[in-house]
């Protein structure tokens, strides 16, 4: 994608963020997992497929050394994901790659086996509907946990679960029946329906696995099935819908019966000898879901609650090495009034002696487990802009203390976000991938004394076109705003670039992380210097930082956004006279406010953004929780469509008709309200709608993508730099 004649701030030689093409073929690395011995990583690879129109993850290993080369582990055009390691250091994945092994391949999504002592992989489930991914394993014990969903009317099917399941799975296919029956709320999630089957948690003994295989038995050839795949009488054509279960594999053993919606968004963790599987779960409370905590025997498959109190959600539970303590996260509902806290909280196994801990950190932690020593927790959180480890003493306090044992230490220091953290319970060592905005996700090791070593990856780091700043400003309340300002590396006093102001969504969010979605560096490379502030309502600056903009989104966010906004356009290397602000979510909802209520712009992009807020409280996917942290009076006055009339900005409007969470009758009411007060009369308007019938609240298709940002500058470049209106061609 070629740079205009006035985008000359930009890069002094190409880099593939000058391309589209080249942006979208880059590889990304999306997930880490740390092997049982320590002595290597699993990473998941996302690369463009050979017609460039979606991407395929690919495993690797890389070793964590902090040498060595990576190494590809498996390679299929479905490709692999949710990796984690078993006991003895056998690579599972999820896989919707062709089993040859089975009677007839049904394109779902099984869990795959590759031996650490190398070999081909193998699938491990044959469920009609499909493995949901590896739940949790255990670190002495061959058993695991895989997610699985399963028909409601094959749950009590005497001891034939999965073959009735199939049955019923092949009936409906037949009859060409997708209709779902509901009784309770919710019905959707941000992209996809919920139903009409439920989600069940099966462990899976690995060890019987193991006694399965013959290394001297032949598997059956494709497209055959062995004997005790075919019910007897069944003809072979005929066995996809009444074969029993395979004997050659482990029968899965349901831990979970009748669940309902209970397992929807569960996080599990077992005890290292498999004996316990804790749950972070939700049971029905009207229309929301509380969250709570319970334990299940995995042999007698008994279900205890241990932490459940009215108001109040329990989550996020993790297990210590030892087997003998958990830790979780504890929250009371949000109101109108304010924003809860997120409280970390540890107790013994059986729910006993449950205290909380870092009562004086205000922070909300985004991944919790215990170290090494299971003597403190390990942690990330937003914290001004960054994602640091912190790591968190546990004390030896009793029930209903706040003993700390010790301050809250961050472990690294630098400008990147942390995800994915593991630790070898050996050394101590910690693996991560890290991110900012000059570089996309890597893996790296953290030693004890808070060294960071980047490890090898088989993603490269691409060039960036920018250079990055940190500014800041103070608000009229007397509260410190700050955000990463992107600049290109050409931008000075006499050649100023012109200012994009980019809103992040959440609202609970940061810019502190690279994103292959929300790309500033796109922008750069065309020449803008891009803002990514922090505002009244995001994370990393406190529980009271957030109040600020609590039941009162267009008010201090606003406010916070004009003021930073006015720091970074006085600097003499932004051309104040050339702006535009954007966003999406949230960010979307802060572009139609900031439309409606200056035109100091020369643009807006708004992309799957809440227009109507008494719409969008009861037709989005959660409308429970939306409706709760607003009154009457502040969802009225904090609304955006009520200033429609005061539009003077040209915008250009994006949404996808899959996206639940802001439903699409959010962006076709914008644009028809638009179209109410703003059209001439022949119809025509500086505003444009790009919508995309079969995206969701992110455009994740490659040439989708392509599109998106073909749109948004092409719409920049007429309005903020004066060229004539381009339309992208494969838009007609």
């Amino acid at each position: 994608m070629p740079h205009d004649d006035d985008a000359s701030s930009s890069s002094e030689h190409s880099t593939p963020f000058d391309d589209l093409d080249a942006y979208i073929a880059l590889p990304r690395v999306d997930g880490i997992a740390l092997a049982p011995d320590g002595s290597r990583v699993a990473l998941t690879v996302s690369t463009l497929n050979a017609d460039r129109t979606a991407y395929s993850r690919s495993i690797w290993s890389v070793p964590t050394s902090g040498d060595g080369a990576p190494t590809r582990l498996t390679r299929s055009a479905k490709g692999e994901g949710g990796v984690a390691f078993s006991r003895t250091g056998d690579i599972l994945f999820v896989s919707a790659r062709p089993d040859s092994d089975a009677v007839k391949d049904t394109e779902q999504a099984q869990v795959w086996l590759l031996p650490a002592t190398g070999g081909e992989a193998r699938a491990i489930t044959r469920l009609a509907g499909g493995a949901g991914g590896i739940a949790a394993t255990a670190s002495a014990s061959d058993t695991i946990v895989i997610g699985a969903d399963i028909l409601p009317t094959a749950d009590d099917a005497g001891g034939r679960m999965l073959e009735r399941d199939a049955e019923l799975r092949a009936s409906r296919t037949d009859t060409k029946v997708r209709a779902i029956l509901h009784d309770t709320y919710p019905v959707r999630y941000w992209d996809h329906d919920l139903g009409p089957d439920q989600p069940h948690l099966l462990s899976l003994d690995l060890h019987a696995l193991a006694d399965t295989i013959d290394p001297g038995t032949a598997a059956p050839a494709p497209g055959t099935a062995a004997p005790d795949e075919i019910a007897a009488g069944a003809e072979a054509g005929t066995a996809a819908t009444t074969a029993a279960y395979p004997t050659s594999l482990p029968r899965p053993h349901d831990l979970t019966p009748a669940p309902g919606r209970s397992l929807d968004h569960a996080v599990a963790a077992l005890t290292p000898d498999a004996s316990t599987l804790v749950v972070g779960c939700s049971v029905p409370e009207t229309r929301s879901g509380r969250s709570v905590i319970v334990s299940i025997d995995t042999a007698t498959g008994s279900r205890t609650t241990l932490f459940d109190e009215p108001e109040t959600h329990f989550e996020s539970p993790v297990i210590s090495h030892d087997g003998t303590r958990i830790a979780f996260v504890r929250s009371a509902y949000s109101t109108p009034e304010a924003p809860a806290a997120q409280e970390i909280w540890v107790a013994d196994i059986d729910g006993g002696n449950a205290r909380r801990v870092a009562a004086d950190w205000d922070r909300w932690p985004g991944q919790l487990l215990f170290d090494a020593d299971d003597g403190a927790l390990l942690a990330t959180a937003d914290q001004d802009g960054r994602g640091p480890v912190f790591r968190i003493p546990i004390g030896t306090g009793s029930a209903g203390t706040a003993d700390t044992g010790g301050a809250v230490e961050q472990i690294t220091h630098d400008d990147f976000a942390y995800t994915g953290v593991a630790v070898d319970p050996a050394t101590g060592v910690i693996v991560a991938l890290r991110s900012s905005w000059l570089m996309p996700a890597h893996p790296v090791r953290i030693d004890r004394d808070g060294t960071v070593t980047p490890l090898a990856t088989p993603a490269p780091l691409p060039e960036v076109p920018a250079r990055m700043e940190e500014v800041e400003t103070t608000a009229a309340d007397g509260a410190r705003v700050r955000g990463w300002l992107l600049l290109p590396k050409g931008a000075n006093a006499a050649d100023p670039a012109p200012f994009l102001l980019w809103i992040h969504g959440g609202p609970l969010n940061s810019w502190n992380a690279w994103s292959w979605r929300w790309s500033p560096m796109l922008a750069v490379a065309q020449g803008y210097a891009v803002l990514l502030p922090d505002p009244a309502l995001s994370t990393g600056y406190g529980i009271d930082f957030i109040a600020r903009g609590w039941n009162a989104w267009g008010q201090a966010p606003y406010t916070d956004l004009m003021s930073i906004t006015d720091a970074a356009v006085a600097r003499d290397d932004i051309d104040a006279s050339r702006t535009a602000a954007m966003g999406g979510s949230f960010g979307g909802y802060m572009a139609n406010w900031i439309a409606g209520h200056t035109d100091r712009f020369d643009a807006i992009v708004t992309h799957a953004s809440l227009w109507a807020l008494d719409q969008f409280a009861g037709t989005t996917d959660a409308s429970d929780y939306w409706q709760s942290i607003f009154s009457p009076e502040g969802m009225h006055a904090n609304d955006p469509h009520r200033f429609v009339a005061d539009i003077t900005t040209p915008m250009l409007v994006i949404h996808g008709d899959h996206d639940y969470r802001v439903p699409i009758g959010e962006g076709l009411r914008l644009w028809s309200e638009l179209a109410e007060h703003h059209a001439a009369a022949d119809g025509t308007m500086a505003h444009r709608f790009l919508y995309f019938p079969d995206e969701n609240h992110w455009i994740l298709k490659p040439q989708h993508a392509k599109v998106w940002y073909q749109t948004v500058f092409a719409f920049l470049a007429h309005h903020v730099r004066g060229q004539a209106w381009e339309r992208p061609e494969l838009l007609g």
